[in-house]
């Protein structure tokens, strides 16, 4: 698509982070890209196979850091954080939407010359690589989707368990609750999401609560929510490509997680099969980041690693 293209200019010109952190570095080994007017912040590594990992809300590309070693060694591993996450532009007025970030990631492929993708989906994520799905059935992508794996994503919102933070900043008082999501708010609200023996560190908490003050990220947090209403508009359309696709499906799920794990993962199996899930006991919403080696021991099981 033509609202993408490269930044010339170093992630220099963005740094806003203070100490030799490892989410400082993450964010100095980036790169950057425009989509439209805005810069959005992208990690590439690695050879082999594309492929696509797309983040959850309300977090960013660095979730993905603890799996991100296994990876690189057999893909050319690509993420971005989407607009209005991270460390990528967060505009105050912007219409957010699922299908305005599968038009991002459709038209980064299209930039990068990618033929063929295989996609690895968390949360927020996997409602994009479900309109990516659709676009493929439709004739609307211009590459192929070998394969896709979510990760503790509200596939069917029916059996979506958003905690009470969410309902409040998807109302219609969602602008006055991000104004009250203080620190400690934010850290409690995302540590009970996690599993009983795998909660964040303190250093995890800190790298997700500066990931949400960059670019006044508290300032569009509500503006973001609308996806679990774009989810319920879209479910006959989303559900459809999952039933339809011809390519590998698979969810691995974190059986903790008590706003999409066991009862996400019971309607996926009564609907798509029971052999096309894996179940992480006593891991919560982030598998990637409280379990990364079951994670890959899991996605190598599935015969997607390249010889």
């Amino acid at each position: 698509m033509d609202k993408v293209s490269e930044i010339s200019r170093g992630i220099q010109g963005h740094s806003g982070l203070g100490g030799d952190t490892a989410l400082e570095h993450w964010q100095h080994s980036g790169k950057w890209f425009s989509y439209g007017p805005h810069a959005i912040f992208s990690r590439m590594e690695g050879d082999g196979p594309a492929l696509l990992l797309l983040h959850g809300f309300p977090t960013a590309s660095w979730d993905w850091h603890r799996l991100w070693p296994y990876l690189q060694e057999h893909y050319r591993v690509l993420a971005a954080d989407m607009i209005g996450f991270g460390f990528s532009d967060k505009p105050p007025r912007y219409h957010y939407s699922i299908v305005d970030q599968a038009d991002l990631h459709q038209g980064w492929l299209e930039q990068l010359g990618v033929t063929e993708v295989q996609v690895l989906a968390h949360d927020y994520g996997c409602s994009v690589a479900q309109e990516m799905l659709a676009r493929e059935q439709e004739g609307e992508l211009p590459f192929r989707l070998a394969s896709v794996c979510f990760l503790n994503g509200a596939l069917f919102p029916e059996v979506h368990r958003p905690i009470l933070i969410q309902r409040l900043l998807a109302g219609p008082l969602g602008g006055l609750a991000s104004r009250g999501i203080t620190r400690p708010v934010f850290e409690y609200n995302l540590t009970k999401i996690f599993g009983p023996d795998t909660r964040p560190s303190p250093e995890d908490l800190e790298a997700f609560w500066q990931l949400l003050l960059y670019n006044n990220g508290r300032g569009v947090i509500h503006r973001l929510m609308r996806y679990m209403e774009e989810r319920r508009c879209h479910r006959h359309r989303w559900v459809g490509a999952l039933q339809r696709a011809k390519q590998p499906l698979t969810l691995i799920s974190g059986m903790a997680d008590p706003v999409s794990g066991r009862e996400m993962a019971d309607r996926y199996a009564a609907l798509l099969g029971s052999e096309s899930v894996i179940r992480l006991d006593n891991i919560g919403h982030y598998p990637h980041l409280e379990a990364p080696d079951r994670v890959w021991q899991a996605y190598q099981r599935l015969g997607r690693i390249p010889a």
